[in-house]
């Protein structure tokens, strides 16, 4: 299992949930991405984000307006926003 660390602190919506995005595409299922923002909208994003990819949120938390998450990745092989972005390409 792969723990992939991505720092997006500094960027706001929707730039953390696409960039934690491409990232899991690159990754076996079950592996995960532990990310951190400094906008407090991801949170509600990346709630939003797994529920509708099917990834899971492991855990999130907020210290000193830094917020730290916890997804793994589903075991299908595409998840729905894969599909709709090949889609549109």
């Amino acid at each position: 299992m792969t723990d992939l660390v991505l720092d997006l602190k500094g960027m706001t919506c929707p730039l953390p949930v696409l960039r934690t995005n491409r990232a899991l595409r690159g990754l076996a299922p079950g592996d995960r991405v532990l990310v951190t923002t400094s906008d407090r909208a991801s949170v509600q994003d990346f709630q939003i984000y797994c529920r509708e990819s099917g990834h899971a949120l492991l855990s999130w938390s907020e210290s000193s307006g830094v917020f730290h998450f916890a997804i793994r990745k589903k075991a299908a092989a595409e998840t729905k926003i894969e599909a709709e972005e090949a889609g549109a390409a």
